[in-house]
């Protein structure tokens, strides 16, 4: 008995905290959970069953949105240092955070149109057009538009001020131009930059990391546009072509922003291969 007392002693004294040892920290206070699971605040009364899901479903995003820019802050930052295989290897994780994105719609999609018109009214004029960090994420990415901020005008002055250093700091495309130029290659125009890109594509002894990385940033640019995609889809699922709760056309505005691409000339390069 004294050895195990002894013996629990010295791990306390050796600062060890492992399963119950310590009791500094435990999973729910690592993650405030009580915080977390009292944000999801229903506003329909009487209460609608599938208003907790779409709560639920949002913040989700919300959260990944989050990571996404995290991640693609660090994969811009690696890309300005020359270190192409680790911007690789963070738009991998990316791509993974992405396709759970597009996956999250097939859960949304289990609320009829019905259960959805039960809460809808009660969200005007909030809408998911006014996600800023799914703007920061496109602005970030590469497609900034100044004119978000003039069209949206309930935006905090944080939320503003958020916005407006996306517009004028580096983009991804931007540091992978960067990267080229590091390697000799020309960017001070479109053909320029394109023939840089031929001899990155035909030359992958020499230029391996950086061809991968333009398929990276391509499949970064694609699955954009399958959550773009699959996002109408659910909407016009659910309303039709019902005017969005922001104000917005809804799903015609949604398929009006579905040729959006966030690099153009990787896509173009396809023609010149």
């Amino acid at each position: 008995m004294v050895g195990l007392v002894t013996s629990a002693a010295s791990r306390a004294s050796e600062g060890r905290s492992f399963g119950e040892e310590g009791a500094r920290l435990t999973y729910g206070s690592y993650l405030r959970l009580p915080e977390l699971l009292n944000q999801q605040r229903p506003a329909s009364e009487p209460p609608a069953h599938d208003e907790l899901l779409f709560i639920t479903i949002h913040q989700v995003y919300e959260l990944w949105f989050q990571q996404l820019l995290h991640e693609l802050e660090a994969v811009r930052a690696a890309m300005f240092d020359g270190r192409a295989w680790q911007a690789r290897a963070l738009l991998s994780r990316v791509h993974s955070i992405e396709r759970v994105l597009v996956g999250q719609v097939e859960v949304l999609e289990t609320m009829t149109p019905q259960d959805f018109l039960a809460f809808r009214s009660r969200l005007a004029p909030a809408s998911g057009f006014q996600s800023v960090q799914f703007r920061e994420v496109e602005f970030l990415s590469g497609a900034k538009d100044p004119d978000f901020l003039a069209r949206f005008t309930a935006l905090t002055d944080a939320e503003r001020a958020r916005l407006e250093r996306r517009l004028t700091e580096p983009t991804l495309w931007d540091a992978f131009l960067h990267l080229l130029r590091g390697r000799g290659l020309a960017t001070d125009s479109d053909e320029a930059i394109t023939a840089s890109l031929l001899t990155v594509a035909r030359d992958r002894d020499t230029h391996g990391d950086a061809w991968d990385l333009a398929e990276a940033l391509v499949e970064h640019d694609a699955n954009a546009w399958l959550w773009r995609s699959r996002h109408v889809v659910m909407v016009e699922r659910q309303i039709g072509t019902k005017s969005g709760t922001g104000g917005s056309s809804g799903g015609p505005y949604l398929r009006g922003r579905l040729p959006l691409r966030y690099y153009p000339l990787l896509w173009e390069l396809r023609d010149h291969l």
